[in-house]
């Protein structure tokens, strides 16, 4: 059972109510004294002098850490070490971690169990000793370490000696041991902790944003030997992310307002010929239907308050299909002596795909480009529009409406500095007004829009094309011209009965840059006229003696201008070309997009919601990624420089199969991944206590704002404080590693894993040119000094090439290259629970190896330290309520050596 805290006291001590331990009066316990978000209790264990059963019998140890409750005393199995091999005397590797929500106190008395392993493969154990002590003895003994008898029973036989000594990451020890030498496979190891002091890695003003985002962390702790024989220290941290249900519920909303909008947008068409007329009231039926549809969804996910934990049990449930499976941030923590401190991060999550839509007919890759074939070569119902074509209306669409209300706002504050006749803010008002038009502008600068005109006009009823198109003229040329626009004529936005004249949608757009000049003509001349008026009436040019009487007729003539009087019928004209123009080009381009929900319904919406379910699912991990690496590396203006002016490198590294189901998956999530290029983060300050990020915009462009507290946003780079939008480059390597990969390889295709591998080596290679373009010369000079980034990509690029079965040596170099790029890692398989598992616990270990030092002869038995006891066995744990990786030893066999899990561990169970 688990132990659950009730309250706290004013003083700061844990209690339980007195009814609970069936006491009359309160019970109050004392707290552990500890650092904000730092686990409360840590230690490691060592046994002596072990008495085997049997004489001859050489021990293989393991000890249950187990708690004992102060009022339920209940016991409550907490952690395992690992197993240790062939000695009476067991260094423990694998320490006990209590984080620091856990319900512990000083009164709290931990049990220790030592067994002996006879059968690993079946966990068959027999018992040897135990003993317990409290927590608040081991704080206050000397040198915080204790030596406990071991006994098989309560004033029974001594069986040895297990040794408790208490942890303190990160603390400077002065170089003194623990006075225990233990030989561990020939190996002398003194137990030094002189790991230097620990810098903040996240900063205490962040702690309040990082929990508002982590759930739920399950901690690790252990200790490795270092190759000149010290120790390093290692936590090893899991944790849930509240995004994994609100990106998605965010995402959904956008959804809803978009199609509501795009939908109302098709029954604001006008009249259609009955061909047009019919297809398009079947596309507003179907619409419809996906609209409620995903109301529905979202009221499900609202029922779900405070969830941030999809297991990969759940993976086909309809009603979480947006939600992405067994998402987790996986943390490695280590101290090691001589060396600065590391965190290294990898977000865990299931492969973005739609589970629930199944993989029959292939994945998103395979049923787009199916699609868009067809749509293609089918096109006497409609008019083909490409895709670029289709993306680019909607991203008109998209401006018209945010800059239409955003150019008739600075126009109304125009008038605004206008009734309080002041220049400088005219002059203010205007740069504003006339950026916001240019843009408004430059929004309709495409051939699109005049096609879409046409082709909507032949829509019409008895719209046919008689007039043959006029020579064009170029639009650059009409909107340079400076007269004032002509009378426009109150009709439809597109004659019915009348010759098309191709050349007016040219006259109507040009005349809002005819507007704008009006009004920037008139300024001027209105401050010309007011500057002229203030010299003449006391400016420096009347010091020399009589005014002049030229300046003094023009007063006569000119008394003080009500300059909004002037201004105010030119705003109107500037508002009416606008909304002619918008009301045309909003018909024109809805028109583009019936096109493309003409073709093939309801396949065509369904390809949407199945892009929709696998885009939210990759934004979830992304944004969890991205706020974890900010926070990470707010200290490093290197990193902050690289932010703004280069974007980051989002890695994904893939462990799916190209065989049966999973060749789906992957299509799903290569297109998933590669929308995340629509995604770009902006920071603020944070003004309350909901420091979520917010997400805006449509299904072509995303905009995530990430809140960071005030004391964090004022020593943020001024372009990041200004709102630059700051992008990421995200990158998919796949190598499939399991049983089904080998059936690929040997009696199927692969060629779609290569494919994905050519193309985002390719991005790899742009972002590392733009980021040498980019970055000062001073920084890329010190990079290249610490880094063979040239060096790494060639060898990836000659890996890709070699196209060599299970080449897991992609993945080894695709992640380095993340990391020294300053990245964020990721790393999927399926449900993220098995083969993740394994790749990430081998990274650690080969980071642990390539950066700290680890011992060549503790590699493998540091590897299988985390496989046993870390945190991804008990991401399994969460996942299927059983301890065994979904591995049987027929499927290990195909499997590349580093990549199999330790004896005992793995078994029949749900995947």
């Amino acid at each position: 059972m688990e132990i659950k805290e009730e309250g706290t006291s004013e003083e700061g001590q844990h209690f339980l109510p007195a009814a609970q331990a069936n006491d009359p009066e309160d019970i109050q316990f004392t707290s552990i004294q500890k650092s904000p978000n730092e686990p409360q209790l840590e230690f490691i264990l060592a046994c002596k002098d072990l008495v085997a059963p049997v004489s001859d019998r050489k021990l293989n140890t393991v000890v249950q850490v187990s708690v004992i409750h102060p009022v339920e005393q209940t016991l409550t199995r907490y952690s395992s070490t690992e197993i240790v091999e062939g000695t009476k005397d067991p260094l423990f590797l694998t320490g006990v971690t209590f984080p620091s929500d856990y319900p512990i106190y000083e009164e709290t008395r931990i049990k220790l169990t030592v067994y002996d392993v006879k059968d690993k493969p079946h966990d068959t154990r027999s018992f040897l000793g135990c003993a317990s002590f409290k927590v608040g003895e081991l704080l206050k003994s000397k040198e915080q370490l204790l030596s406990l008898s071991l006994r098989t029973s309560d004033g029974g036989k001594v069986v040895g000696t297990i040794e408790v000594s208490l942890v303190k990451m990160g603390e400077i020890e002065d170089g003194d041991t623990d006075h225990i030498t233990t030989d561990v496979q020939g190996q002398k190891c003194a137990l030094v902790y002189d790991s230097t002091a620990p810098e903040s890695l996240s900063g205490k003003e962040n702690l309040p944003f990082m929990n508002a985002v982590l759930r739920n962390p399950v901690c690790k702790l252990y200790r490795f030997p270092t190759s000149d024989n010290k120790w390093m220290r290692i936590r090893e941290q899991m944790s849930e992310s509240i995004l994994s249900f609100h990106i998605p519920k965010e995402l959904i909303s956008l959804h809803i307002k978009e199609d509501l909008c795009r939908n109302q947008e098709l029954k604001e068409l006008g009249d259609l010929s009955p061909h047009w007329d019919n297809l398009r009231n079947n596309v507003l039926s179907h619409c419809d239907q996906m609209v409620t549809m995903y109301q529905d969804i979202l009221t499900e996910l609202s029922k779900e308050t405070g969830s941030s934990f999809k297991s990969s049990s759940s993976k086909g449930e309809k009603t979480l299909e947006f939600v992405p499976i067994n998402l987790h941030l996986q943390r490695m923590q280590v101290h090691s002596p001589h060396l600065k401190d590391a965190l290294y991060d990898v977000i865990t999550v299931g492969a973005p795909a739609a589970h629930f839509q199944g993989f029959k007919n292939g994945g998103l890759r395979k049923l787009l480009h199916r699609f868009e074939t067809e749509r293609r070569n089918t096109g006497y119902q409609f008019i083909y529009y490409s895709p670029e074509n289709t993306a680019k209306a909607k991203e008109v669409l998209s401006s018209i409406n945010q800059l239409q209300p955003l150019v008739a706002t600075h126009a109304d504050l125009l008038l605004t500095s206008a009734s309080q006749h002041s220049p400088d803010s005219l002059r203010s008002s205007l740069k504003l007004l006339s950026e916001k038009t240019e843009l408004f502008v430059h929004a309709f600068k495409d051939q699109l829009v005049r096609s879409a005109l046409l082709a909507l006009y032949t829509a019409r009823p008895g719209g046919i094309l008689r007039k043959p198109p006029s020579p064009k003229v170029s639009t650059e040329e009409k909107s340079s011209q400076h007269d004032s626009p002509q009378q426009l004529r109150r009709q439809d936005s597109i004659p019915h009965h009348s010759d098309y004249d191709e050349e007016e949608w040219d006259r109507v757009w040009a005349n809002v840059g005819k507007s704008l000049n009006c009004i920037i003509a008139k300024v001027d001349k209105l401050i010309e006229r007011d500057s002229r008026n203030d010299k003449s009436t006391g400016g420096d040019s009347s010091k020399d003696g009589d005014a002049d009487p030229n300046l003094e007729d023009s007063l006569t003539s000119h008394p003080r201008e009500d300059w909004y009087e002037q201004l105010h019928p030119l705003i109107l004209t500037l508002k009416e070309c606008m909304a002619e123009v918008v009301n045309r080009a909003k018909q024109s381009l809805t028109f583009v997009l019936l096109q493309e929900l003409a073709y093939s319904l309801p396949q065509c919406l369904m390809l949407t919601l199945r892009r929709d379910i696998v885009f939210s699912q990759a934004l979830a991990g992304l944004v969890c990624g991205f706020i974890i690496k900010l926070h990470t590396s707010l200290h490093d203006p290197g990193f902050l420089q690289q932010l703004h002016t280069v974007g980051l490198i989002v890695q994904y590294e893939g462990l799916l199969s190209t065989y049966s189901d999973e060749i789906g998956m992957l299509e799903d999530m290569a297109v998933g991944i590669s929308d995340l290029r629509k995604v770009a983060f902006k920071i603020t300050e944070a003004t309350s206590n909901d420091v979520l990020p917010v997400l805006t915009g449509r299904r072509e462009h995303y905009v995530v704002e990430v809140k960071l507290p005030a004391t964090v946003f004022e020593s943020l780079p001024l372009q990041i404080k200004e709102g630059q939008l700051l992008h990421v480059y995200p990158v998919l390597f796949n190598v499939g590693i399991n049983e089904q990969q080998t059936l690929a390889e040997r009696f199927g295709d692969v060629s779609l894993q290569e494919s994905i591998n050519q193309e985002n080596f390719e991005l790899v290679q742009e972002y590392y040119s733009i980021f040498m373009e980019k970055m000062p010369p001073d920084y890329i000079s010190h990079f290249q000094e610490q880094n063979d980034l040239k060096g790494l990509l060639d060898n990836l690029h000659q890996n890709i090439q070699a196209k060599k079965r299970k080449n897991v040596e992609i993945m080894w170099l695709a992640a380095t290259i993340c990391r020294k790029l300053n990245g964020i890692r990721f790393t999927c398989c399926k449900s993220a629970k098995d083969r993740t598992s394994m790749s990430v616990t081998l990274e650690q270990c080969s980071i642990l190896r390539d950066e700290h030092q680890l011992h060549k002869d503790f590699f493998i038995r540091a590897l299988d330290c985390m496989r046993r006891e870390g945190c991804r066995i008990e991401n399994v744990l969460k996942n299927i309520k059983c301890r065994r990786y979904a591995f049987n030893m027929l499927q290990l066999m195909a499997f590349p050596k580093c990549y199999r899990p330790p004896e005992g561990t793995y078994g029949k169970a749900d995947t």
